[in-house]
């Protein structure tokens, strides 16, 4: 199964950049441009310039994001800003944070990974990818040859053995900084050997699922076939073989997923008429819910949701609960998507609700035309009262559980299916590939 393996990090050196928390960010596909100018200001060695560079009006095929981003890098580690391990080893890697006021703790292990192809079901996917990012991501491999930001991945451990493996490192951390959204990072490396060979032993037994990264994984794949193409041949130890990935325990009880919501704009007349209770008893049971707060229409979802795919449609100056009903299951078997697909909440909404009820394509959930999305339902309550939508759909969060269900199916799940918070740091450890 996971060949996952120690590598040689490259870091930033403490005694070059005592504040972390100056030259990290957040991963380069959330990053907007007023963020990207606040990291470009915040410190002349902020992992932006590698992982997210400004164009310019006069770049060129010598000049340009990536090439510039080479020059950092080669600068940076010749002034000895950026430096390697001595030893190859793993990291135990924390997130601290809270979220509507309960305080969590994810903990992941960075590694290096040996790439697969999907078709081995070794690494699984659960999500499609979009050439455009990818091509954005290859170009800068061609230019760096680093993984300048790890994948977020799942692995199964129903005994907890790499649980309390983990836990001996986690009371002293070499590193430990707060992030500008209030996120403690904490890092520590693994470097004792018969630790080393206990966690290469234990991956060699198991599957992985990526959680966040299928555009990285993708690119690291085309990266490889690239220069075993250039090459000939390519050792297996080469490290162009491998990606670098945070592995985290699918039950981590750290692990936080967010709902997508669903705002709904442009609709036509004839459109926004199908959001009534008549209209959408073909498939759900109605209830018009007596509040219209935030917190209380939420609690009624959540609580609806514990027993049965459940909803709630903002339109119309009202909020409805929607729950599935037998003729909903029903037309819901029809589809030629695996069984964990059908029972997946975000499907039956975009099956059922958005396909079938407003007759939108699949195409009309990506353009930014009918569909928009959230994972504030204040904002989205917000955005209905002040007719910046003209509806909204509420869902609940998709357990990881299912997330792995459809990737073992060797299904993709719909768009924004998930929003896993906090997002990995970027800069924190990179993994060279020269």
């Amino acid at each position: 199964m996971a060949d996952v393996r120690p590598l040689r990090g490259l870091r930033y050196a403490q005694d070059r950049v005592s504040n972390l928390a100056r030259v990290v960010t957040p991963p380069y596909d959330i990053i907007t441009p007023e963020a990207q100018a606040r990291y470009y200001e915040r410190d002349p060695y902020n992992i932006i310039r590698l992982e997210l560079g400004k164009t310019t009006d006069h770049d060129n095929d010598l000049d340009n994001v990536y090439t510039r981003a080479a020059a950092y890098l080669s600068e940076w580690r010749n002034q000895g800003v950026l430096h390697m391990e001595e030893q190859p080893c793993y990291y135990l890697y924390q997130q601290l944070f809270t979220h509507t006021d309960q305080v969590y703790t994810r903990t992941s292990l960075l590694a290096r990974v040996r790439l697969e192809p999907w078709s081995a079901r070794v690494v699984l996917p659960h999500e499609h990818t979009m050439k455009k990012a990818k091509a954005d991501r290859l170009n800068l491999y061609r230019a760096c040859a680093t993984n300048l930001s790890p994948i977020m991945s799942l692995f199964e451990d129903p005994q907890g053995r790499m649980r309390r493996l983990l836990a001996t490192y986690a009371e002293h951390p070499q590193i430990q900084f707060q992030d500008e959204e209030g996120v403690e990072h904490r890092l520590h490396p693994i470097q004792d050997q018969q630790h080393i060979a206990l966690i290469q032993d234990f991956f060699s037994e198991r599957q992985l699922y990526i959680a966040d990264g299928h555009h990285r994984y993708e690119t690291a794949l085309a990266y490889r076939d690239e220069l075993k193409e250039q090459r000939k041949e390519l050792h297996p130890g080469d490290a162009a073989n491998f990606t670098l990935m945070s592995l985290i325990d699918v039950d981590d009880p750290g692990m936080l997923v967010l709902p997508t919501h669903r705002l709904l704009t442009n609709l036509a007349p004839t459109m926004q008429a199908q959001l009534t209770g008549e209209q959408l008893k073909r498939y759900f049971t109605v209830e018009a819910l007596a509040t219209r707060t935030s917190k209380d229409v939420n609690a009624h979802l959540e609580k609806a949701g514990q027993e049965q795919p459940a909803f709630v449609i903002l339109a119309n100056e009202q909020a409805l609960l929607l729950r599935l009903t037998e003729q909903g299951r029903h037309y819901m078997q029809t589809s030629e998507h695996s069984e964990a697909w059908k029972h997946l909440d975000v499907a039956i909404a975009q099956r059922l609700l958005l396909e079938e009820t407003l007759g939108l394509r699949a195409e009309d959930m990506t353009a930014g035309t009918y569909v928009r999305y959230s994972h504030d339902a204040d904002y989205v309550f917000a955005a209905v009262e002040k007719g910046e939508a003209q509806a909204a759909l509420l869902l609940n969060s998709t357990p990881l559980r299912q997330v792995c269900e459809v990737a073992q199916a060797d299904d993709r799940m719909p768009q924004k299916s998930t929003y896993l918070y906090p997002k990995l740091i970027t800069g924190l450890v990179m993994n060279p590939l020269w």
